[in-house]
């Protein structure tokens, strides 16, 4: 295997929407992969990250393109989001986090958010990147940035600290960690035994 370039990433396999389609576009796209760790609260995990793939063929494109969402009339976009089968539990309010998500890297990073990590010479400066995006905590910059780490090819120095328990090797802890079914049953046991843990402690 020939060496990786810090910041120059692989093309991934990602399998975190666990449908064909979905995958392959996470698997090719920046923005789609970033639009999916957005979605990625308060519903299934496999429903967030196939929402980009949703929205791409509403939009009657194969992509997504920062530009074109972040000049979309919003009543449009946020339409767009809650037809059936919605795209998110809260279509209208992740269609304005999407498109201020849009707005923000077209405003910042002309539109490429792998201008995130083909800038950052570190991975305390790459988070301190992510978590500047709207949307985007401690938590979900550090798992995403684990995610760039793990199955992107993205590791600049000092990512595995900078994205603190989830850049830890062999752990179950997150989406970053997902590679088919049998590790996302590892995630899902990890996670439920966390909210056993924390109930336990109230």
């Amino acid at each position: 295997m020939s060496p990786t370039h810090p910041t120059r990433p692989e093309q991934p396999a990602i399998h975190l929407a666990q449908q064909p389609d979905a995958d392959e576009l996470l698997s090719r796209s920046p923005l789609a992969l970033l639009v999916g760790m957005l979605l990625d609260q308060q519903v299934p995990m496999e429903w967030a990250f196939s929402g980009p793939h949703t929205i791409a063929q509403r939009l009657g494109r194969d992509d997504l393109d920062a530009h074109e969402i972040a000049a979309y009339d919003p009543e449009a976009f946020a339409a767009l989001l809650s037809d059936k089968p919605a795209v998110h539990r809260y279509p209208g309010s992740m269609a304005k986090r999407i498109q201020q998500l849009c707005r923000y890297l077209v405003d910042e990073y002309d539109g490429d958010p792998s201008g995130l990590w083909r800038d950052a010479g570190t991975g305390r400066d790459l988070l301190a990147g992510l978590e500047a995006l709207p949307g985007f905590g401690k938590q979900k910059s550090q798992i995403f940035l684990a995610l760039l780490g793990k199955q992107c090819g993205v590791r600049p120095k000092g990512w595995r600290e900078a994205a603190g328990s989830y850049g830890d090797e062999g752990s179950y802890r997150s989406a970053a960690d997902i590679t088919g079914p049998e590790s996302l049953t590892k995630v899902r046991s990890y996670k439920q035994e966390m909210k056993r843990a924390a109930k336990a402690a109230k």
